[in-house]
């Protein structure tokens, strides 16, 4: 018996328990409802997109093109959108993840207006947003369902029996737009209570995932601005072990933990750990402060700090503001050690920011890590902070370069030029961003791929492209041309907007409801039908 059918009998048989009172109450509406909206609560969405991304981590581990995407969202309509491309023109949704980005919540939904990503918008937009990218995508799962029922119905009316099953085939099977989403709790917020609170929050509104990063919270910079401060590895640690406390108390035992390291580009550390053993967290993290070695105690002035390190003294290398140095060119050194920490100690996947897409770098970093940790992942920020075109000429320049290959043709710091877009140079660049994602899955250990801010810029270029020409000499004709025509060819559901926002599914309800009273919207007057 399919699923359809069998919520239909369950719900006539409670139907019938309680006698004539509910007999206005149609068993076969109620089942549609239930269909339409098949998470009760947020805790549902993430111990069911928990599993998802667990048996994702498994088959990457098995075979690396199993890695996974996602884009960042600023706004639940935009995910929805989204979601509904990807069944459109790949028929599942399968691989493919929303991403929530702080610096997206920041400049885009902080009621303080556009904010720098430094944590200084509300923590709550967090999960406001999280439970808004649901509420989207459950009624993406509404819309596409009720045109399922219109045509059970319209197949029943016509007494098509086979096209009948076929629908009811398509709504047994039917696959949700409900994905897993990659949350940004940026440095915790506070403290690891704050943390924890936080998280219990972002989970409740229905984030299998949350990504925290090693920062110190309240002086924390967006990953490609200068001055970030890293803490000590017992502080982040214990931001991890709150993430998944508060993932273990809400019955999310699935629950993923991404440990993001911003040690790469991070010069500056805001306290010095106590050692208690030898060789122990602490001391290994000492080991990479900045100082000037010192032999006798008159060399210290007051104000000094004094730190055992090796077998001997430094006089600590502070700022003004007290914040401590890190030796030079130890990035690479200490985002080795930040990982392996990481994991070692609850965190399942590793984040490391990174200045340039260099799949180089990043693999020998990973290869490191995997010495100690085998099946360490990670999930890397395909960056709209790099510049793609100039960093990948630049990579096939020196490839080239080392091959005794001629290039008096290129001027390497002028490779963004259009004077190269047609050159062999410029062609073997756009092939390496092409299959960056695949080549860097492959050979750096790269899980996950997203974009933080995506749509912040699609919505930036379209409005302009837009505005440019509707104010300008094409008037109507801009929106016409590049908007509504292109919507109809290619078949974006959206243009039609009346049904998009739910109208269809609200004259269903009506009809459950008031029965052939009930007033409906999308009769012969909407002018929706013009796009039939």
């Amino acid at each position: 018996m399919n699923t359809y059918t069998n919520e239909i009998k369950n719900i006539n048989r409670t139907l019938e328990q309680q006698g004539a009172s509910w007999s206005a109450i149609n068993a076969e509406s109620v089942a549609r409802m239930r269909l339409q909206n098949r998470f009760a609560t947020g805790l549902d969405i993430a111990r069911y997109t928990a599993k998802i991304m667990r048996e994702d981590m498994a088959a990457y581990d098995r075979d690396p093109a199993n890695y996974t995407q996602s884009l960042g969202c600023w706004h639940g309509f935009v995910g929805q959108q989204k979601m509904i491309s990807i069944k459109k023109h790949f028929g599942e949704t399968k691989g493919r993840y929303l991403y929530l980005s702080g610096w997206m919540v920041a400049a885009m939904r902080s009621e303080f207006g556009p904010l720098p990503d430094q944590s200084m918008h509300e923590k709550t937009a967090v999960p406001d947003l999280i439970a808004e990218l649901y509420t989207f995508l459950k009624q993406a799962d509404a819309r596409e369902l009720h045109h399922l029922f219109k045509e059970l119905d319209k197949a029943r009316a016509g007494r098509d029996h086979v096209r009948e099953r076929y629908v009811q085939k398509a709504v047994d099977g039917f696959q949700t737009h409900v994905v897993p989403i990659i949350a940004d709790i940026d440095a915790g917020f506070g403290n690891e209570e704050a943390t924890y609170l936080l998280a219990k929050k972002m989970i409740e509104a229905g984030a299998c995932c949350i990504q925290i990063e090693n920062q110190v919270s309240d002086a924390k910079q967006c990953g490609h601005q200068d001055g970030k401060v890293t803490v000590p590895h017992e502080d982040f640690l214990a931001k991890i072990h709150a993430v998944r406390y508060a993932f273990m108390e809400l019955g999310v035992e699935d629950g993923v933990i991404v440990a993001r390291t911003d040690s790469l580009g991070a010069g500056l550390t805001q306290k010095i750990p106590v050692s208690t053993s030898a060789g122990d967290l602490a001391q290994q993290y000492n080991a990479y402060i900045d100082g000037e070695a010192i032999s006798d105690l008159r060399e210290i002035a007051p104000g000094d700090l004094v730190l055992a390190q090796g077998d001997g003294c430094i006089k600590v290398k502070r700022l003004a503001n007290g914040l401590v140095k890190f030796k030079p060119n130890t990035g690479e050194d200490r985002v080795v050690l930040d990982c392996i920490t990481s994991l070692q100690h609850g965190a399942d996947l590793l984040w490391i920011e990174t200045e340039k897409p260099h799949i180089g770098q990043i693999a020998g970093m990973v290869n490191r890590i995997r010495a100690q940790v085998p099946n360490a992942k990670l999930v890397y920020n395909n960056s709209p902070s790099f510049n793609w075109t100039l960093n990948f000429r630049q990579q096939v320049f020196d490839a080239w370069q080392q091959e005794g290959r001629d290039l008096t043709e290129y001027h390497r710091e002028n490779l963004m030029s259009v004077e190269y877009d047609t050159t062999p140079l410029a062609q073997e660049a756009d092939e390496r961003i092409r299959t960056f994602q695949r080549d860097a899955a492959q050979q750096a250990g790269i899980f996950h791929h997203l974009i933080t801010l995506p749509t912040y810029h699609t919505a930036a270029l379209s409005t302009d492209n837009l505005a440019k020409s509707y104010f300008g000499d094409q008037g109507m004709l801009a929106y016409v041309e590049t908007v509504q025509r292109q919507e109809i060819r290619q078949s974006l559901a959206c243009v039609k907007h009346q049904d998009m926002s739910g109208s269809n599914i609200g004259d269903d309800h009506k009809e459950y409801f008031s029965g052939g009273q009930a007033l409906k919207a999308a009769g012969e007057a909407n002018t929706m039908n013009q796009f039939s």
